[in-house]
């Protein structure tokens, strides 16, 4: 096998282990409420404690990757990774799952930006790197179509902690893979991490995120939530201001001025928020309204795992053809419409005839987003600053999938809660209905014990999967419309300047690149 191949090979295990983490997690959500007594806002914590340190210290660890070596950050953020999961595995609190989950996220922010950078430094013809990152794109339909296999597999015969260890030999795997083959690149003249703007960024994000999982408990118009989200606003401009001033800021801010690198993080953002609030609320529903145990949740994962990885493989090699407004715009469509369509499901919801295809439209949408949209933002940097712009997309991705978590789930969270509420005033003790409404898996627990309340469960809960869905599709499609707008179309893509680019990224490539993202061609 070509030696490209077995990078390619290398950097895709690694990306699926990232993955796979993320699914692995949602698919034992149910399982962890019952055994750890953890409600929504613990679950949401959770699968977001991951996700938060991933999009917090993406940024600042692709540089670090530039400047100190690729192929060691690998290995590292792999080893890191490896021990964090076993941790996990020995843990018996929610409270302490969250702080290992925080910890798989660090390491997984350290992975995550060599897998792009090494890529972009291997495959420096564009259409080959259209290719490996279409493959690229694919390795995440896999994470997702294993995660809940195997997740819902190692449960049916092991207990959760299972789903920790099974992380760590594959972990274990792609570190000797990169030793072997993965050759070492770097870019010795990227700047010192720009430390003002690494603390604003992570407060601003931390403090969103707390204000969106918290707000179902204090209200969305209590004093608390409103100060949080003013907070985090004025942590935003504080970070703008300060990319701005400093001299080697983390990631220069003006790039977002050229459209086509801003429209295309939008749409990895969008499809990533829509993608993880999906997984957060159907393994729930599919285990906790529909009864099926995790191994047959997780065999019903497939069909949007599957069409994923195709689409990714045909939104790669058609972005360079017809253009990548021509491929994201109707995947973001294809998104907005599968949710809107999945926010009309009822109890008994006809899995083949229903759930599958709405499981392949938005399995598709994401695959015809992501890669396109990718490959546009790694062209807007050469290859040699290739780690800062695998981190924006790297964080516009974790971005997108904690807000996804945070929003649909503490939306969710508000009206089911709302809605069980009305329907057991009467039927319940207060304390017994507010932990019913605090934790589904509770509600599910005493709905076995007392006539009637399995049916007010199951409604509430479709009141919050149907809430929570609508506004994944109407931001999908608000989306869709901006894409149409501000994503170039086949004219700006054509052949005779994708090779003049191609060329300009050789030369680039050849000497020393010196300076920050700002100077890099815009593409």
């Amino acid at each position: 096998m070509p030696r490209k191949s077995l990078v390619l090979l290398t950097v895709c295990l690694a990306t699926v282990t990232i993955n796979l983490s993320t699914t692995i997690t949602n698919i034992a959500l149910p399982t962890l409420a019952e055994e750890l007594d953890a409600g929504t806002r613990e679950l949401l914590w959770i699968v977001d404690g991951y996700n938060l340190a991933f999009a917090a210290l993406v940024l600042a660890m692709g540089s670090l990757s530039d400047r100190f070596g690729r192929r060691p950050a690998l290995v590292l953020g792999l080893a890191g990774f490896a021990l964090s999961s076993a941790a996990a595995a020995l843990v018996d609190t929610s409270a302490a799952l969250v702080a290992i989950r925080v910890a798989m996220g660090v390491f997984a922010a350290v992975i995550f930006p060599t897998t792009l950078s090494i890529i972009a430094n291997a495959f420096t013809e564009r259409r080959a790197r259209a290719s490996a990152l279409g493959l690229w794109g694919a390795s995440v339909g896999v994470g997702v179509a294993l995660g809940p296999v195997a997740g819902g597999f190692l449960l049916e015969h092991y207990s959760w902690h299972s789903v920790f260890l099974a992380l760590v030999p594959i972990s274990v795997l792609t570190i000797a893979m990169a030793l072997a083959w993965v050759p070492e690149s770097r870019d010795p003249h990227v700047p010192r991490i720009d430390r003002p703007g690494f603390v604003v960024s992570v407060a601003a994000l931390g403090t969103l995120t707390w204000t969106i999982i918290e707000a179902p408990e204090h209200g969305w118009s209590s004093a608390i939530t409103i100060a949080g989200f003013a907070a985090a606003a004025a942590l935003v401009i504080g970070f703008v201001l300060i990319e701005r001033a400093v001299a080697h800021p983390m990631i220069d801010v003006t790039l977002f001025l050229d459209r086509r690198f801003s429209a295309a993080c939008g749409a990895v953002t969008i499809a990533f928020f829509a993608l993880f609030g999906f997984i957060f609320l159907i393994t729930q529903f599919f285990q906790f309204v529909r009864d099926y145990t995790p191994l047959e949740t997780g065999v019903r994962f497939l069909p949007v795992a599957l069409s994923i990885a195709v689409a990714s493989i045909v939104g790669s090699w058609l972005a360079p053809r017809v253009g990548t407004k021509a491929v994201v715009t109707p995947g973001l469509v294809m998104l907005g419409g599968a949710f809107l369509w999945v926010a009309t499901i009822e109890v008994d919801v006809a899995y083949a005839s229903v759930v599958v295809p709405q499981m392949v439209l938005l399995g598709g949408g994401i695959g015809l987003v992501s890669t396109p949209a990718t490959e546009s933002i790694m062209r807007v940097l050469p290859p040699a600053r290739a780690g800062v712009g695998s981190a924006v997309n790297d964080a516009t991705r974790e971005l997108g999938g904690t807000l996804g978590v945070a929003v649909v789930g503490s939306i969710f969270s508000f009206r089911y809660a709302d809605s069980l509420l009305a329907t057991v005033q009467g039927r319940l003790d207060g304390p017994t209905a507010d932990a019913a409404a605090d934790s589904v898996g509770f509600a599910d627990a005493v709905a076995a014990q007392v006539p009637g309340l399995a049916a007010a469960v199951d409604d509430a809960f479709l009141d919050g999967l149907a809430l929570g869905c609508t506004v994944i599709g109407v931001l999908c499609l608000v989306g869709g419309l901006a894409a149409l707008v501000a994503l170039p179309g086949n004219h700006d893509d054509s052949p005779d300047q994708l090779d003049q680019l191609d060329q300009l990224d050789d030369r680039s490539t050849a000497g020393d690149v010196v300076g920050t993202a700002h100077d890099a061609p815009r593409r």
